[in-house]
């Protein structure tokens, strides 16, 4: 089981996850950051270090956010790894906590 970065990072993009992570299974697109599932560990080192509360285990990702499991496979593919924290997208705070980003998210 992996974990799974959900609607909330969109146009977030926090990266203090990148920084616990073991194994570097982040990759990052313009306005969103996934896990390659492949590569997860499952090691929970990640989840609380997420300022937008956008990470979750496989089985616990919140109703309705299902689709996330699958795009964060996908675009871990296309994407490219990151490995160090960078600064959120300047209106980060603003979009932290808004519903409804799945349209906005930028591949």
């Amino acid at each position: 089981m992996a974990f799974v970065v959900t609607e909330n990072c969109i146009k977030c993009k926090f990266t203090d996850c990148v920084d616990v992570c073991p194994v570097d299974c982040f990759h990052q697109g313009p306005n969103f950051l996934v896990i390659d599932p492949d590569e997860c560990i499952d090691c929970t080192l990640c989840e609380p270090e997420c300022p937008a509360n956008a990470i979750f285990a496989e089985d616990e990702v919140p109703e309705g956010q299902e689709n996330f499991i699958e795009l964060n496979a996908e675009l871990s593919k296309l994407w490219p790894v990151i490995t160090e924290v960078t600064k959120p997208l300047a209106d980060a705070d603003e979009w932290n906590g808004k519903t409804g980003k799945l349209g906005l998210l930028e591949r």
